[in-house]
């Protein structure tokens, strides 16, 4: 198979971002991508958030903080990217920073969600548009099946109807996604750690040039 990095690069792809609901398997992806191309890895900082566990705990109590801090870190990140795409040829990062607006009109009061957004409105125009976003997709059932295997401590209170709230928003947020080009990937039969059959097929078909929004349909389920 041809260079997988040299084929992004040659077609003009030099930031990727990788985004999905909790559990949808952002991160695998993003460091199985890197890994293979030798790209500059940025990942989101879900840990560092220390409102992040009070919030499940208390999302009406601690959403608006939590919200906040993470939009701040992100932002502090997506300037790192910006500075950073002058000088690597590829990076990925597994989060679209729009997803942090996504979750915060998911959890947020009116009241809450108006000085949110005009602090989101001063930032968002110093940030960097990915030159390719991945959209995976799951069900909640999925979703929470796998949230429940990696054992957070912190997301043993993520229930379904919360997945399935923040599903209708994601997917409503990339219906009308115009900004770069789309890739949207089904992931609850898909799981590209389990050979490299699977990954090399995923390399091959996000290096292909393409506008516009396109759903991932693997080899061995085409015509």
């Amino acid at each position: 198979m041809e260079d997988i990095k040299e084929r992004l690069v040659s077609n003009g792809i030099s930031y990727i971002a990788i985004e999905g609901n909790v559990g949808a398997g952002k991160t695998t992806l993003a460091r199985l991508l890197a890994e293979e191309t030798g790209a500059r890895l940025f990942l989101e900082e879900v840990d560092d958030n220390p409102f992040i566990e009070r919030f499940y705990e208390d999302m009406a109590g601690y959403s608006f903080q939590a919200q906040i801090f993470f939009l701040l870190n992100r932002y502090r990140q997506q300037v790192e990217i910006a500075q950073q795409d002058l000088f690597a040829d590829l990076l990925v990062a597994d989060y679209l920073f729009a997803r942090d607006k996504i979750y915060a009109h998911a959890v947020l009061g009116d009241d809450e969600l108006v000085l949110y957004n005009r602090l989101h409105s001063l930032l968002e125009g110093k940030v960097a548009c990915p030159d390719l976003v991945i959209y995976l997709q799951a069900s909640s059932e999925v979703l929470l099946q796998r949230i429940r295997k990696r054992g957070r401590s912190f997301e043993k209170d993520i229930s379904e109807e919360y997945l399935n709230g923040l599903n209708e928003a994601f997917n409503h947020f990339f219906f009308h996604y115009h900004d770069s080009p789309l890739l949207i990937i089904n992931t609850d039969q898909i799981d590209f750690t389990s050979g490299r059959d699977q990954l090399e097929d995923f390399f091959l078909r996000i290096s292909e040039k393409f506008e516009g929004t396109r759903c991932y349909v693997p080899s061995w389920e085409r015509d």
